[in-house]
């Protein structure tokens, strides 16, 4: 099987809605769990674009985000046979596979990291407080989640679609049933708030 690569730049076409689309990735997992890899081509041409986006919003980094994306598409082919139609769409069955690759890619950094400062630590200041770490990252757990409570319900429905469910502006626009500018007003405005409420310049 080749796996298609450069997954940074590829060309996706939106053709009707997404409905139509999850209907067409459908047929074309069922084809790719029998081996064929022009279906699998073409589930990559159609839905690349979008698995590297939400690499790229959680990982930030192009190259561990190109990574993360290629191993998707390897555990697409490899399976497509477990995607169930009765259990979720095809993009929501990707996107939590692309997440959890991401979330994996980003544990995985963390760790090397933590094991590098530990190091560090243990060679230079032996009485580093690690409890008092921990302590900094459950306050800024917390931090995220009460400035979260301060959105408005409609925008924090929207920037949870647009960035935890991977959704395009006009996906979210469809789900919620409303214009495309009014969903890229209250993903914005909601951003801005989080921002301000986090103190971030």
């Amino acid at each position: 099987m080749d796996t298609p690569n450069n997954p940074g730049p590829p060309v996706f076409e939106a053709t009707g809605t997404a409905t139509d689309l999850n209907s067409q990735l459908a047929g074309l997992l069922e084809l790719v769990a029998a081996g064929d890899q022009q279906a699998f081509a073409e589930f990559y041409r159609l839905t690349s674009r979008r698995v590297f986006g939400m690499a790229r919003r959680v990982l930030i980094d192009p190259d561990l985000s190109e990574d993360a994306t290629q191993e998707v598409f390897i555990q697409v082919w490899q399976g497509a046979a477990k995607f169930d139609r009765a259990a979720g769409s095809p993009l929501a069955w990707l996107m939590t596979i692309a997440h959890r690759r991401a979330i994996d890619r980003v544990r995985a950094v963390q760790a090397a990291t933590d094991r590098e400062a530990k190091y560090g630590a243990a060679s230079q200041d032996p009485d580093r407080d690690l409890v008092a770490d921990e302590a900094d990252s459950n306050l800024e757990a917390e931090a995220v989640s009460r400035c979260l409570g301060t959105l408005t319900d409609t925008q924090r429905e929207s920037v949870r679609l647009a960035y935890y469910g991977g959704l395009t502006y006009r996906e979210v626009a469809e789900h919620l049933g409303a214009a495309v500018p009014t969903i890229k007003s209250r993903i914005r405005d909601g951003l801005l708030r989080l921002k301000t409420c986090l103190g971030v310049g």
